[in-house]
Formats: structure tokens, C-alpha cells, sequence
């Protein structure tokens, strides 16, 4: 399974579904299936939805799960302290 993080770069940049997919010319389907993990992008989309977003590949997609945004800003609330790391 791919991992991809094409919803979050796509809300910050408000853009709709339909709107990201006619900049990378597929279905606005496709993006659906590419946000929830059950369709895998060529090497072709994958590299146009990283010049559209302005992010290198690896921002956008990997084998292995992203880890929370929280862990990797520092912004993570430590519980045992109730304050930021």
C-alpha cells in the first residue's frame, strides 16, 4: 500500500477534488481513490502532483505510514506535563 498525504496538500491549498484533478488531467474519481489509499499513482501522476503542490515526491508519498504532523512540527501536547514539546 502507498501512503500519501495528497488531501492535506490539497485543503491547504483549497482546492476541491475536482479542481486538483483537472490540473493533473484524471478523474476527480481518481483522487478520491488516491486520498483513501485504494489506488496506487503511476510514477507519471505521482510526479505531476508534486510540481502542482510545489513538494518533492517523498512529501507526497511513501511504503510506510506518515507519522502525525504534531510529532514531526514538535506541536504535540505532552500529557504528563500539559505543555508543548
Amino acid at each position: 500500500m502507498i501512503h500519501n498525504r495528497i488531501a492535506l496538500y490539497r485543503t491547504e491549498k483549497g482546492m476541491s477534488r475536482r479542481e486538483l484533478a483537472e490540473r493533473v488531467d484524471v478523474n476527480p474519481q481518481t483522487i478520491g481513490f488516491l486520498e483513501r489509499g485504494t489506488y496506487s499513482p503511476s510514477v507519471e501522476l505521482a510526479l505531476k502532483f508534486a510540481r502542482e503542490f510545489g513538494v518533492k515526491v517523498e512529501a507526497l508519498f511513501s511504503l510506510d505510514p506518515f507519522p502525525p504532523l504534531a510529532d514531526e512540527l514538535g506541536t504535540r501536547t505532552d500529557p504528563s506535563e500539559g505543555d508543548l514539546r
